[in-house]
């Protein structure tokens, strides 16, 4: 048994499959749930609005940290499975609801969901291939997940516009769940003996205290870490307040399908390619071009006059986000011993999807009292600030640098 992408290749592409299933689960909501709050159940207020990402940030965070605990119990199999099993009841609990409880609800399931079975997939997916392709794979996982994400927010826009918002856009998380449910079941193998065999040959030192160091001691994952936590944010506006001002603006739903949908489909796209020269170069520079570039995408939805240009920011928000989202987790992957991290990245990634909590919440409260345009604005400074942060604090692990200082 060895690790390496053409050693387990079968099992790779399972998994990648997987995500993608995962990802359909969120795309379904992407670009109609806000319009389906106002429409359905004449939900006014922005923040009220937002309390459905603020759910499913919730649990998604708690989801990620609990990862990490089961895992040192369980396989990591049976933490997908368990996660598939939670969102067997999510497209029922959007075609049938009757408040937006039901849907407060749904958005509970589905961010448990999302933080044990994409967790458990990013986790898998780093075990099989071992160091050398460590940033492709993450790319090629982020890649499958987030295109995903972005198709099924078209369809789901296509089937709104069609036939309404109530029931007919959720029925495709019927399939969706019950096949990653399956596939799990009868396919996946897990892959603790590959932990076993690389903790064995591991030179990374046993970190004291697991939580400090990923959530801000540690100079790269610290970093990393409050990156992450902004990308989400400002994900979480994305999400929630976009299709609301794209409405405002009298754009079809159709084309609100299409502006919410190509975000995530470059993001997913992109990182095929910012996985793999996470690989060869500097992560730090990466992740700081990353997150300067959202934050100027974010700005310009501000000042967006026309389709093509809203079009624009989301490609530019696309590329900067496909630039740091796998590089985040390979820097947390390379700085942690194996027998660690699936608790590092569990913690990297409790912080990095409180950010739609945060970003839920402070958002929605600017709104309210300023206006969709000020949300954007303010959450653009807070990317741009975290990429200047980057910059100033993280070093690089690789050879192949640009101007940085060398860890």
């Amino acid at each position: 048994m060895q690790q390496g992408l053409k050693n387990n290749q079968k099992q790779f592409l399972l998994l990648v499959l997987i995500n993608a299933f995962v990802g359909s689960m969120v795309g379904l909501e992407r670009s109609v749930l806000s319009g389906f709050g106002e429409k359905i159940f004449s939900i006014n207020g922005k923040t009220a609005l937002l309390s459905f990402i603020i759910a499913f940030g919730t649990s998604k965070a708690l989801a990620n940290l609990l990862m990490g605990k089961l895992t040192q119990y369980i396989t990591r199999k049976q933490v997908l499975l368990i996660g598939w099993i939670v969102a067997l009841p999510v497209p029922f609990l959007l075609m049938y609801a009757n408040s937006w409880n039901w849907v407060i609800v749904a958005n509970i399931f589905l961010g448990i969901n999302q933080g044990l079975a994409w967790s458990s997939t990013v986790i898998m997916k780093i075990d099989l291939v071992g160091e050398r392709n460590r940033g492709l794979a993450m790319g090629i996982n982020e890649f499958a997940g987030y295109v995903a994400v972005g198709v099924a927010a078209y369809l789901s826009a296509g089937i709104a516009a069609a036939k309404g918002f109530a029931f007919y856009p959720f029925v495709p998380g019927i399939l969706f769940s019950v096949a990653g449910f399956l596939i799990t079941l009868f396919f996946i193998k897990d892959t603790a003996a590959f932990v076993h065999q690389e903790a064995k040959e591991s030179r990374l030192p046993l970190f004291k205290n697991i939580w400090k160091a990923s959530s801000y001691q540690h100079r790269n994952m610290g970093s990393v870490t409050i990156s992450g936590l902004v990308n989400n944010l400002n994900d979480g506006i994305v999400w929630g307040l976009l299709p609301i001002l794209l409405l405002q603006k009298n754009y079809s739903l159709q084309q609100v399908g299409l502006v919410a949908g190509i975000y995530p489909i470059v993001w997913g796209i992109g990182q095929l390619f910012t996985g793999r020269l996470g690989d060869f170069y500097c992560k730090k520079q990466l992740i700081t071009s990353g997150m300067m570039i959202q934050g100027v995408a974010l700005f310009i939805i501000t000042i967006a006059s026309s389709l093509w240009i809203n079009v624009t920011a989301m490609i530019l928000l696309g590329l900067g986000t496909a630039l740091v989202y796998p590089n985040f987790l390979t820097v947390i992957a390379e700085n942690t011993h194996p027998s660690q991290r699936a608790q590092s990245m569990s913690i990297f990634r409790f912080w990095r999807d409180s950010g739609y909590v945060i970003g839920a919440v402070l958002s929605g409260i600017i709104a309210d009292q300023f206006g969709i345009n000020a949300a954007f604005i303010s959450v653009a400074l807070l990317t741009a600030g975290a990429g200047l942060l980057a910059e100033i604090r993280m070093c690089c692990t690789t050879k192949l640098i640009w101007k940085s200082q060398v860890c």
